[in-house]
């Protein structure tokens, strides 16, 4: 198959040409930010959170009234939920990873570093229990001891005199890989000492600002939280997580039913609540995509069908000359490539271009190139099959339709 027919053909109907490139363009521009965007949105959604999932469920609890001995009744909550058969462990925490909100902290280096915060972290609020309740990797250092824990209440400011961070966090800080045994401070206020390192916590929001680089900063502060509505995280033993979750609301209204439970709730449930936003721009996305793809499709069969009504006199005198509907077929297949190669071009271009202003107007993740050739292929294939019907048609015009004065 020559080109140069198809170009100068082309050449006097640019106008239909040009559109449909520029079309074929704007929607490789779209679609592949979108590809890009929902691919890390499944990233995001599917990046382990560094404890136990399949083992931890975590239910609100509230008091009716503020009682005088809450912390006595948080005591034996937590004595009663660690006694349940099949239970690991259990504690009051003040969150846990994926909810919807949670303590922050910045952490200079330095205790005269004025506003240079060089990490922003979650805190949780864990005892001697942490550890096992969450089912936590423990790198380096120790876990807290029962003497280290001290109490803390709603809207209290303390500071300890010792936490664990985790792995990420600790490269933030101290990138030469010496974070155990170093010094963190409190802006002005104090210090704390490091004494263990977990592999991985992630922060309690992971909604759709889920590619900050701080999503894993966590640090855990030696405290039991006392107040009246905090949660109770259980780690159960693999495969009694159903039934120590049927039984839990029954053992804490023994012990007081001046209490209400709240969102009692397994993991896979938060995660899933978390990633509500995540799982909403997907389909929105996709939708998008598709309807682009389906718009760009009908554009090249109403083009070609166009070109084939203009050219069937032309068409029968060539299947008159020795034509064979093969021929005809390539050439049509042939021509669209040629303007859909055109339009992809240009579309990697601007999509590259586009996302560029994108990563930095909304602070999202910069596109791999990778993307926009991926989308390309997409679009190609498409354009392709698309014009295959109307050159299918343009092949079944008969050698006698030139002798017809059409």
């Amino acid at each position: 198959m020559e080109i140069l027919p198809i170009l100068r053909t082309l050449r006097r109907n640019k106008v239909g040409a040009a559109l449909i490139a520029l079309q074929i363009a704007v929607t490789l521009a779209i679609i592949s930010n979108c590809l890009s965007i929902i691919l890390q949105r499944v990233q995001w959604m599917h990046r382990p959170s560094g404890i136990d999932e399949a083992n931890i469920f975590a239910l609100y609890n509230t008091w009716a009234e503020d009682p005088p001995d809450l912390k006595a009744r948080i005591e034996a909550d937590l004595a009663a939920l660690r006694a349940l058969p099949g239970v690991i462990d259990a504690e009051a925490m003040n969150n846990t990873p994926l909810a919807l909100a949670g303590a922050e902290w910045h952490w200079p280096l330095a205790k005269h570093a004025d506003h240079e915060f060089t990490a922003w972290s979650a805190i949780y609020t864990v005892d001697d229990h942490g550890l096992a309740t969450y089912g936590l990797n423990l790198i380096a250092g120790r876990w807290f001891t029962a003497s280290e824990v001290g109490e803390i209440r709603n809207n209290e400011v303390k500071f300890p005199p010792s936490v664990v961070i985790t792995k990420s966090i600790a490269k933030a800080l101290f990138p030469e890989g010496n974070a155990l045994g170093q010094t963190l401070y409190f802006q002005h206020t104090g210090s704390t000492r490091v004494v263990g390192i977990v592999e991985k916590m992630q922060r309690p929001s992971d909604g759709p600002s889920s590619g900050n680089p701080w999503a894993e900063y966590s640090v855990l502060i030696p405290f039991q939280l006392v107040n009246n509505g905090l949660m109770y995280v259980v780690r159960t033993s693999p495969g009694q997580q159903a039934a120590v979750m049927r039984a839990t609301p029954a053992t804490l209204m023994e012990l007081s039913r001046e209490r209400i439970i709240q969102s009692l709730l397994s993991f896979a449930e938060i995660r899933h609540q978390a990633h509500r936003s995540n799982r909403a721009t997907i389909i929105m996305l996709g939708t998008l995509s598709a309807l682009l793809l389906a718009i760009t499709a009908f554009g090249v069969v109403g083009l070609t069908m166009y070109w084939v009504g203009q050219r069937r006199r032309h068409i029968g005198m060539r299947r008159a000359l020795g034509a064979r509907r093969v021929d005809i077929l390539r050439y049509y297949q042939t021509e669209n490539l040629l303007i859909a190669t055109t339009g992809c071009v240009m579309g990697v271009v601007l999509g590259l271009s586009g996302n560029t202003w994108l990563a930095a107007k909304l602070e999202i993740q910069r596109m791999s190139l990778s993307y926009a050739c991926i989308g390309a292929l997409i679009v190609l294939a498409l354009c392709q099959l698309a014009v295959l019907w109307p050159a299918l048609r343009a092949a079944s015009v008969p050698p006698a339709i030139a002798t017809r004065g059409l």
